[in-house]
């Protein structure tokens, strides 16, 4: 017994005296290879923005330590001072013992070259409309420059209200949520890009206060995540508004009410493009008769779907 005991005392002094890793973590490459392994041992969940434990913990210590995001390299070797180092060793600490995406701790998001605040309230932006927009949805829309009156349906953040904003240059644009937080986080992205004069923040579920509007482009990003997979999520989805990611059994309610109203609130021969994620054999199940085109992104062919006014329900 008493053999243990020694054991446990002795134990217990190196943990009092050496164990605060901050001793040894010198250099940015060694708080990289201290964050990853923590980062893979503990079997974090990556889908905010980063792929994998790399590139979450690169973003993470660049960030903290206010350095530019694309630039590691000439700053691998650098001493970091204890009270930087302190601060980079919490943010570790808070990823991986709260389970909290990346972007709610930074309270930045990007998509493509456009940074966002984020925070509790929305949804972290992630869409396969950021690379679609880059072309301005060509050829689905043959002249950006005609596009006068666009919404972003379900806007959270107000990402792509701000990406539509600059494909399409003349153009007027709605932002809709059901969520007034997510309206205000959304007024300070459209505030920071200097678009108040462009882009109109609106409470309304779905369409419900758009009434005699009428538009060349619905865009939207809804909510898509089925019942089934709501319940598997891994912890880092849990911090985000449920409101923003569930949307019934089989994840399409909100989508039947896209496709059921949209034709009212289009202009004649105007588009309406939906990201459902990984729903497309569901939709196409809901919707066996209607002439779905599905675009191609990078890595993902069956994310975004277009369909005419013409060829809408109703129209």
């Amino acid at each position: 017994m008493s053999h243990d005991h020694d054991h446990e005392d002795s134990d217990y002094e190196l943990d009092e005296h050496e164990h605060d890793p901050s001793h040894e973590l010198v250099t940015i490459r060694d708080l990289l290879r201290f964050a990853v392994s923590r980062f893979n041992r503990e079997g974090l969940f990556f889908g905010h923005g980063s792929s994998d434990a790399y590139d979450e913990a690169v973003y993470l210590i660049l960030h903290t330590l206010h350095l530019p995001l694309d630039r590691l390299e000439p700053f691998l070797d650098a001493c970091i001072p204890s009270d930087e180092r302190e601060e980079v060793l919490a943010v570790i600490d808070e990823r991986v013992a709260k389970r909290i995406p990346a972007a709610y701790l930074t309270h930045e998001a990007w998509l493509g070259d456009f940074p966002f605040y984020v925070d509790e309230r929305v949804i972290i932006p992630r869409s396969f409309f950021a690379e679609l927009l880059e072309n301005a949805l060509s050829p689905w829309i043959a002249d950006a420059d005609t596009v006068t009156d666009a919404l972003d349906l379900c806007t959270g953040s107000g990402c792509l209200a701000v990406l539509m904003a600059h494909a399409f240059p003349n153009a007027k644009i709605d932002a809709v949520d059901l969520s007034r937080d997510a309206l205000e986080v959304a007024g300070r992205n459209v505030f920071d890009y200097g678009l108040d004069e462009r882009v109109t923040l609106i409470p309304s579920d779905v369409f419900s206060a758009l009434a005699g509007r009428k538009y060349d482009l619905i865009l939207s990003n809804p909510p898509y995540v089925t019942q089934e997979a709501m319940d598997e999520l891994p912890d880092e989805y849990r911090h985000e508004p449920e409101l923003a990611l569930a949307a019934g059994a089989d994840g399409l309610d909100v989508v039947r009410k896209i496709i059921a109203e949209a034709a009212n609130y289009l202009k004649p021969g105007g588009l309406l493009a939906v990201e459902v994620g990984n729903n497309r054999d569901l939709v196409e199940k809901a919707w066996p008769d209607l002439p779905l085109v599905w675009l191609a992104t990078q890595g993902h062919d069956e994310g975004v779907f277009v369909i005419r006014r013409e060829e809408l329900p109703g129209a």
